[in-house]
C-alpha cells in the first residue's frame, strides 16, 4: 500500500505550460532563455560559449553508462503558467502549491526555516526570506533575480573561478541553459542561525531541470543551506544537470545539506564545488536516493591556508540504479585538513559505488585527510565498489584510507529475528545503525525523511 509520502513524491500535475521549448538543443533556444530573461550581453555570450563546448566535449566514458541518455528527445526549457517569485503561498496556483504543500514545504518553512524557494520546471514559482535576516544584509533570492538585482558580484563569482564550463560536458550544457536556482550572499560576520532551503521539482515527462546555486559567505559568516528535489515517475528519461558553486571567504562557514529523491527514470548529473579561503570550512552533507543513474561528486578546493572540508554522504541503489557518488579535495595550501565519510547500500540488483580524490600540492605541509568509505549489500544480486584516488605530492602530511564492503550479516539478522523481529524490520534496523552518522547531521525533520524514505524503499524491495 503506497504510503502518504510515497504519493507525494510520485504524484503528477497535468502540464501546464508558457512555454515548451522542443526537444533538443540548439543556439535559437539559448538566445531565448537569455532574451526571455533580459540578461546582459556578457551572459549571452557566456551561455553560447558554453554551447560550442558542449557540442564539442565527448560523453563521459567512464563510471556509469549513459547509453540510455537520448540528449536530443529532452525538453530543455519549460516555463510554468505560474507568477515568478510570488512572496505569498496564497499566489501559487493550486496544483503546484498542493504538490509543495504535500511534499511538506510550506510546513518546514513555517517551522524550522529562515527562508523557502521552490522552483518547478524551469523557473522559481515562490521565494521568501525573513525580515530579521534581509535588514542583516542577507540576500536570498534566485539566480535569475540575483543577476539582475546584484550583476557586478554575480559576474565575479557565477561559472568563473569556482566551476568553469570546460570543466566537462555537462558543466558546459549547464552553462548554457540555467534556469532558475538559489543566489544567496552572506555579509561579513552575519551568522545565520536557521537553515535556508531550496526546492527543485520537475513535474513533465522527459524534462531537464538545470537550475543554479551561488552562494557567496563573506568573511567570518556562517549559512546552512539546504536543497531538496524530487520528480514523478515516467518511462521515459529525464535529465538534470544542475550546478552548486560555493565561495567561503576567509573564517566563513558553509554547510550544505542536500537530499535528492529524483524519479527512477532521471539521470542526476550535478556538478558541486567550494572554493575554500584561509580559516574557512565546508561542510557537506548529501543523501541520494532516486534516480536512475547519479554521477556526483561534491569538490572542496582548499584554497587557504587552514581551510577545512568535511563531507557525509549516503547513497542508496535499488532494482535499475546505479549510485555513483562520492567526493573529491585538492589541498592547495599547509594546514588545509578533510575528511570523507561515504555510506552506499545496494539491494536488489542496484549498484552503489564510491568514487573519490584527495589531492595534496606540493607546499602543502602538515595537511591531513582521512577517508572512509563502507558498502552494505542487501542481497546476492547487488554490487557495492569503491574507486578511491589519493595523489599525495608532500611528504609532511598525514592521508589515511578506510574501506569497507559486505552483506547484511546473518548472524545480525538471526539476533534481531530471535528476538521477534520479522526479517524486513531486522533489515531496516541494521540499516539504520549503519547510515545514523548521516542521519545525525542532518536536522530532524530531514533526518526524519531520509530514515523514512530509505525503509520505504527497504520495505519495496525485500518485503
Amino acid at each position: 500500500m503506497e504510503t502518504k509520502l510515497q504519493k507525494a513524491y510520485a504524484m503528477k500535475n497535468k502540464e501546464d505550460l508558457k512555454f515548451k521549448s522542443s526537444e533538443g538543443l540548439n543556439e535559437e533556444l539559448v538566445r531565448k532563455i537569455s532574451k526571455d530573461k533580459n540578461e546582459p550581453e556578457w551572459m549571452l555570450k557566456k551561455r553560447l560559449d558554453a554551447l560550442r563546448t558542449f557540442n564539442e566535449k565527448p560523453m563521459p566514458d567512464w563510471g556509469p553508462s549513459l547509453e540510455g541518455l537520448n540528449l536530443s528527445k529532452i525538453y530543455y526549457y519549460m516555463r510554468p503558467n505560474a507568477k515568478n517569485n510570488a512572496r505569498s503561498w496564497d499566489e501559487v496556483p493550486k496544483d503546484i502549491k498542493e504538490t509543495f504543500e504535500k511534499l511538506g514545504i510550506p510546513k518546514a518553512e513555517r517551522k524550522v526555516l529562515g527562508g523557502v524557494g521552490a522552483q518547478y520546471e524551469s523557473e522559481v514559482i515562490y521565494h521568501n526570506l525573513k525580515k530579521d535576516l534581509e535588514e542583516k544584509g542577507v540576500i536570498f533570492s534566485d539566480c535569475d533575480n540575483g543577476l539582475k538585482e546584484h550583476e557586478e558580484i554575480f559576474k565575479k563569482y557565477f561559472m568563473t573561478t569556482c566551476i568553469s564550463p570546460n570543466l566537462h560536458k555537462f558543466a558546459a550544457l549547464h552553462c548554457a541553459v540555467w534556469s532558475g536556482g538559489t543566489f544567496i550572499y552572506v555579509p561579513k560576520n552575519v551568522k545565520v542561525e536557521i537553515p535556508l532551503q531550496a526546492y527543485f521539482r520537475m513535474n513533465s515527462k522527459k524534462g531537464g531541470q538545470f537550475e543554479h546555486t551561488l552562494i557567496i559567505a563573506d568573511e567570518g559568516s556562517e549559512i546552512h543551506y539546504i536543497e531538496g528535489c524530487s520528480a514523478p515517475q515516467y518511462t521515459e528519461s529525464s535529465l538534470h544537470a544542475g550546478c552548486v558553486e560555493i565561495h567561503v571567504l576567509k573564517g566563513a562557514r558553509v554547510r550544505y545539506s542536500s537530499i535528492e529523491n529524483w524519479s527512477k527514470n532521471t539521470y542526476n548529473l550535478n556538478t558541486k564545488r567550494a572554493v575554500v579561503e584561509e580559516d574557512g570550512i565546508i561542510e557537506w552533507v548529501n543523501g541520494n536516493l532516486g534516480s536512475h543513474t547519479t554521477m556526483l561528486y561534491p569538490c572542496s578546493v582548499l584554497k587557504g591556508k587552514n581551510s577545512k572540508s568535511d563531507y557525509i554522504g549516503i547513497a542508496y541503489a535499488g532494482k535499475g540504479q546505479y549510485q555513483d557518488t562520492g567526493c573529491k579535495v585538492y589541498h592547495l595550501k599547509e594546514k588545509t585538513s578533510s575528511t570523507v565519510l561515504s555510506k552506499g547500500i545496494s539491494v536488489n540488483g542496484g549498484v552503489s559505488s564510491y568514487r573519490g580524490l584527495i589531492k595534496i600540492n606540493p607546499g602543502a605541509i602538515n595537511s591531513k585527510s582521512s577517508v572512509r568509505c563502507d558498502g552494505l549489500m542487501l542481497d546476492n544480486k547487488s554490487k557495492a565498489m569503491t574507486f578511491p584516488s589519493m595523489d599525495v605530492h608532500e611528504n609532511q602530511v598525514e592521508v589515511s584510507h578506510e574501506a569497507a564492503i559486505g552483506k547484511v550479516g546473518e548472524e545480525d539478522l538471526f539476533y534481531l529475528m530471535s528476538r521477534g523481529l520479522p526479517e524486513s524490520e531486522a533489515i531496516k534496523l541494521i540499516v539504520s545503525g549503519f547510515i545514523e552518522p548521516i542521519i545525525k547531521a542532518l536536522p530532524l525533520e530531514y533526518a526524519v525523511e531520509l530514515n523514512k524514505l530509505i525503509e520505504l524503499e527497504i520495505e519495496n524491495s525485500v518485503c
